[in-house]
Formats: structure tokens, C-alpha cells, sequence
């Protein structure tokens, strides 16, 4: 996907740089056709002194000026105030004294007739008074009542006075009014069709003014995120030096948005000085990026900000603000930004790839800040731009890159850190199941051991302790056969019960008495003894595993045992109820009583005191009730057991 988007970027490049020389191809390059502007490229010039700003007068006559002037090409670039001044020696002109430049274009030729005229021009450098006279009348006047600091980056643009029945223009007469010794300039003059100019205005103020100015908020909105990031991660010091970047790059543009009149000497100090702050910063980022402090470079620069801070405040006016003064300065910013570009580019070039970046971006804003100085200066023509303006947006792209590249950067790390997180869970994963798998199987062959240990010992206890006895008996010969028998019986239904403790109940005690049931009824259709089976809907009861349904079974089995050897009873009634904290089971017969505590205290193996322990192993209680109408029988059952409660195997031959 990088590529594709890279790709896509340089389109997008290319088609932007395209709609831009298509634009100034239509809208400045407009030389041929019917109604076309008019190039002026040649005019008259002079210089006259004055004792202060004056407004400019309503008509003026080029003719009472005095008969001095000098031919000059347009874009006019007249020399710089240093070299003029050396070149004419030493000046008796007033040092606070104000100069008015005068340029006059006659006109042989003007564009075809029927539209209305407008002078366009994109640069009027002075900072004073700007008027415009057409044919000896005012018509346009800007900049009034003193120094400005807007007219080099405001294009003049006014339509002239008239319709198309107006005379035709024969003159245009400029006049500048500036400080003692400072530069002006004046691009090429157009004049034509309003229709035609009006759209060149408009490109070259939003790309000289309006662009910028929105280029340097931008930057300065994106330092004060960055400064709300720094108050939450105030160990991260490059988000407070890029929001002195974008702060200090708002300095420097200031004048993109200062219309009204300001204090000239403080407005210059901050302009001027915020230059040499910016690469301060741009320094400080660098070597956060490149991780050497260079505290010798780092002393140098800080001393040389101070001093040109120092001596350039107003009050003190070592260096003043001046025309003669203030040019040499911004050599100063260049040399400093050209060192703190070369030194870091050594440190970071092995280093930080980030920091190669910054001192790309650092290198063309210093390239940037000379083509400014040198136009400011009049070193080049008037006609050029001021690509300082656009500084602000290198250093949004070249920051924007890091954040950029940062994001993805961080993005990669996370996704990286999830991916070997996700393999180690998987590894994990893997490993409990493994872990799970192997004790399940320990589990599984620990129950099946547990379960196989059980039956041997039911089986020893119960079945093996009667058949025990049944051979010790035989062996003796005091047995009889019917006794035999009974004994035999006796094991067979122990070994059902065993084998009926096995199935599954699901914690249901109706159906192992079902089972039990099924078990019993055979038996009973031998011995003319009807059973009533009278269970009722019960409670679940947990803790019914096979353990405990054999105890239950056996005690169930020996209370109808018990019915069928000694009570001469017809009829059995098995019945349930379910109330308070257990179940019970009741069995009821209608033969004859006997005395239950005498049995209790006679009671033998397979007497009462089994069915006592048995229950007593399950948490359960067995009750009697005889009479000469039958006997009850009542097996209580809790529906929780106790915490921690333990079977408790009854004695063998129980």
C-alpha cells in the first residue's frame, strides 16, 4: 500500500505545480490579443527631500517638479541605501528627514478602447504614503500617515477614474514616501481591461499574502496541540520545541496580519528577533533528534540571540532601526542558521534520520530567508516573490513528515507487540490444552480407579462377606438348605444393587428407587406381598453419586427385607415428601410390630444399626414406628451436605 500512495502523492505533486503554471501562464503572461494589458517597462524617476509626511494633494502637476529625472527600467530596483549613500558621499540630508521617489510613465500606445482601464503592479515597495496620479489627479493613494510594513507583499491594483467616453491616460505619475535611507521599489506597471487584471491581482495577493498568512496559523495551531501534548508528557521535549517553532514562525509573519498603524521600532525588534529565535528552536530540535548535546555551538548561538536582542530594544537603540542597520542583520540569521544546518546535518547524518529531514527543511528556509533579503535589498528584480512567506509551510511539511512517520512508526510497534502477544496467547493456548488434555486423562484413569476400588470393596464387604459366611456355615454342617439359599439370594440381590449404584441418576433419587423397583417387584410376585408405589416429585439432590445411591439402595433394600423375613405383611407402601431443608422416604407395611428399641439393642450385622450407620454416612437419619397395625419406616435425606462431610463405610457384612 506505500507505494500506491506514494505514487499518487507525486501525481497530485505534479498536477498542483501544473494548475499553478497554467494560472500564471493565463493570468500573468497575458501579453497578445484584442484588449490586452499594457507592459509599461520604462519610466522617469527623481528623489525630492520633505520636513515630514504630508497627504498627498488632490492634483498634482509633474511639471513643477524639479526638471531632474532620470530614465529607469520598470520593474524599478534602484541600489541599496548603504551603497547609494557611499557612492554620493557624506549627506547633508537631515537624518529623521522624509524622502518622496517620484516615477513618471508617459503613454504613447494604450489598450484597445471600450473597457475600463485599471493599473495593476505586483509590488510597491515604501513605508510611507503610496499615491497615484492619472493625468495630473489623484486616483489611488494607500499606506497614509506614516511608516507601514505591508506594501511589499500587497499588489496594487485600481481601476482609473471614468468611463469609456474619458479622455485617454498620456501620464501616470507615482509618489513614494519613505524613511531617510531606506529601499524602494516599484515591479512592472500593467494597464488594460479592469477584466483582465482583476483576476492577476487576486492570484498575486492570495500567493504573496493570504496564503501565507493562512500557512503560519496553521503552523501555530498545530504548535498548540502540540504544547496541550507536552503538559501531559512533559518528558517529551520535542513537542514544546515544536510549538516554539510554530510560535516564533508567527512572529515572523506577523505582518500578514497587521493592517493598522504600529509602533515601528517595537514591531521591527520583534519581526527582526524572532528570525534568530526560530533558529534557536530549529537548533534545540536537532539536538534532540541527533542525541549530542553541543554545548559549545548551543553557548554561541544563545549569546549571539541575547546580544542582537540586547542591543536592538528600542530604549536602548544601540543598533537602531534603520534602514542602514537592519540589512546587516539578517546576514547574521542566515550565517547562524547556515552553521546550525551544517553542524547538525554532520551530527544527525549517521545518526537520525529524522534529524537529516530537519536540516533539509532548515537548509531551504535559510535558502528561502536570502532570496527575501536580497529582494528586500533590491538585489533582484522587484517582479520576484518573497519565498520566506512560504517557511512556515516547509516547516509544516518537514514536521509533519516526523509526526507522520512517527504515527506509522508507533502503529508498527503496537501491531508488532500485538502480533508476538497473540503468538505467545496462542503458545499458551496451546500449552493449557495440552495441560488439560493430560489431566483429564490422569483424572479420567484416577475416577476409573477410584470407581473400580469402590466396587471391590462393596463387592468384599457386602458379597464376599456373605459368601464367606454361607461356606464357613456348609463347612460346618449347621446349615440347612432353605438357609443356603437364602443366603445365596441375598448376595445375588447385593450384587444388583452394586451393579445398580453404577448407573447414572443424575442426582435424582426417584429414579434410583425406580431402579430399586425394577429390582424388587420379580421378587415380590413369589411372596403374595403387593407393593404400592407412592412417590412424589422431588428436589434434585446434588451431592447423589454412585457412593451414596449404594447406601440408599442397601438401606431401602434392608427395610424390605426386613418386612418380608419377620412381619408376615400383604402389602408394602413406598412413598416420598419433600419439605424444609430434606426429602424423605417412607415404608409402611401392614404386619405385625415389634419392640424397636429392644431390636436396636439387640440388633445384629444386617440389623437397624447398619440402616443407622448407613444414613449417618450420608448425613441422613432413619426413624421407626411399630405398632400391631404395621411398622413405618421413614429414611430422611438432606438437600445439601454438610461442607467437607466424608462417607463413612460401614463395617463388612453390613
Amino acid at each position: 500500500m506505500a507505494r500506491p500512495a506514494r505514487l499518487l502523492a507525486h501525481l497530485l505533486l505534479l498536477f498542483s505545480i501544473a494548475v499553478l503554471i497554467a494560472a500564471a501562464a493565463l493570468y500573468l503572461d497575458n501579453e497578445g490579443g484584442a484588449g490586452a494589458p499594457l507592459r509599461l517597462t520604462q519610466a522617469e524617476w527623481q528623489e525630492t527631500v520633505a520636513s515630514g509626511y504630508t497627504p498627498p494633494p488632490p492634483t498634482l502637476n509633474s511639471a513643477t517638479l524639479p526638471p531632474v529625472w532620470q530614465t529607469t527600467p520598470l520593474p524599478f530596483n534602484p541600489p541599496i541605501a548603504l551603497l547609494r549613500q557611499a557612492q554620493s558621499g557624506a549627506s547633508t540630508t537631515p537624518p529623521h528627514a522624509v524622502r518622496v521617489t517620484w516615477l513618471r510613465v508617459a503613454l504613447d500606445s494604450l489598450p484597445a478602447a471600450g473597457h475600463h482601464l485599471a493599473l495593476y503592479s505586483a509590488r510597491v515597495k515604501t513605508d510611507g504614503t503610496i499615491a497615484v496620479y492619472v493625468n495630473g489627479r489623484l486616483s489611488y493613494q494607500a499606506q497614509q500617515n506614516g511608516p507601514s510594513w505591508n506594501s511589499t507583499r500587497t499588489p496594487l491594483w485600481f481601476k482609473l477614474d471614468g468611463g469609456r467616453d474619458a479622455p485617454p491616460v498620456h501620464e501616470i505619475l507615482l509618489r513614494l514616501e519613505h524613511t531617510y535611507a531606506s529601499q524602494t521599489a516599484v515591479a512592472s506597471l500593467r494597464l488594460g481591461p479592469a477584466e483582465a487584471l482583476r483576476p492577476a491581482y487576486h492570484v498575486r495577493l492570495w500567493l504573496q499574502q493570504q496564503l501565507p498568512a493562512m500557512l503560519s496559523a496553521a503552523f501555530l495551531a498545530v504548535g498548540v496541540f502540540a504544547v496541550f501534548v507536552w503538559v501531559r508528557r512533559p518528558h517529551e521535549m520535542a513537542y514544546l520545541l515544536f510549538f516554539n517553532l510554530s510560535a516564533t514562525g508567527f512572529l515572523r509573519g506577523l505582518h500578514f496580519y497587521v493592517d493598522l498603524q504600529v509602533e515601528n521600532d517595537w514591531f521591527a525588534w520583534l519581526t527582526v528577533n524572532s528570525l534568530f529565535w526560530l533558529v534557536l528552536a530549529v537548533h534545540f530540535f536537532l539536538c534532540q533528534l541527533h542525541g549530542r548535546a553541543l554545548v559549545w555551538l548551543t553557548r554561541a548561538l544563545v549569546a549571539v540571540t541575547a546580544l542582537i536582542a540586547v542591543l536592538t530594544l528600542p530604549p536602548l537603540a544601540v543598533l537602531p532601526n534603520m534602514p542602514t542597520v537592519t540589512p546587516l542583520i539578517y546576514p547574521v540569521a542566515a550565517l547562524m542558521s547556515t552553521i546550525a544546518c551544517v553542524v547538525g546535518g554532520v551530527c544527525a547524518w549517521r545518526h537520525s534520520s529524522e534529524g537529516r529531514l530537519v536540516v533539509y527543511g532548515l537548509f531551504a528556509c535559510t535558502a528561502m530567508g536570502m532570496t527575501d533579503w536580497l529582494l528586500q535589498n533590491n538585489v533582484i528584480s522587484a517582479d520576484g516573490w518573497y519565498l520566506g512567506a512560504y517557511a512556515p509551510a516547509v516547516c509544516f511539511i518537514t514536521f509533519g513528515i516526523l509526526m507522520y512517520r512517527r504515527y506509522v512508526a508507533a502503529i508498527a510497534e503496537v501491531e508488532l507487540v500485538n502480533a508476538s502477544l497473540a503468538e505467545r496467547l496462542a503458545g499458551r493456548e496451546a500449552e493449557l490444552e495440552a495441560s488439560h488434555q493430560r489431566l483429564r486423562t490422569i483424572e479420567l484413569r484416577q475416577t476409573i480407579s477410584d470407581e473400580r476400588q469402590r466396587l471391590m470393596q462393596d463387592m468384599h464387604d457386602g458379597l464376599g462377606s456373605s459368601l464367606i459366611s454361607a461356606i464357613r456355615s456348609v463347612e460346618r454342617g449347621d446349615i440347612s438348605d432353605a438357609r443356603v439359599s437364602q443366603i445365596l439370594k441375598d448376595c445375588l440381590d447385593d450384587l444388583k444393587l452394586t451393579i445398580d449404584s453404577m448407573e447414572p441418576v443424575e442426582a435424582d433419587l426417584l429414579l434410583l428407587l425406580a431402579t430399586l423397583r425394577f429390582r424388587l417387584e420379580p421378587r415380590l410376585e413369589g411372596t403374595g406381598v403387593r407393593l404400592l408405589w407412592e412417590v412424589r416429585e422431588l428436589p434434585v439432590l446434588p451431592w447423589l453419586n454412585p457412593s451414596s445411591a449404594l447406601h440408599i439402595l442397601r438401606i431401602v433394600q434392608e427395610s424390605i427385607a426386613n418386612i418380608l423375613r419377620h412381619t408376615r405383611a400383604t402389602e408394602i407402601r413406598v412413598g416420598t415428601t419433600a419439605g424444609g431443608d430434606g426429602v424423605q422416604v417412607h415404608i409402611a407395611d401392614n404386619g405385625d410390630g415389634f419392640d424397636v428399641a429392644q431390636a436396636l439393642r439387640q440388633g445384629g450385622g444386617r440389623g437397624l444399626q447398619n440402616q443407622q450407620r448407613r444414613a449417618a454416612s450420608v448425613d441422613g437419619t432413619v426413624r421407626w414406628e411399630s405398632g400391631a397395625a404395621g411398622t413405618l419406616f421413614t429414611l430422611w435425606l438432606p438437600l445439601e451436605r454438610k461442607h467437607g462431610a466424608t462417607e463413612t463405610r460401614p463395617p463388612a457384612n453390613a
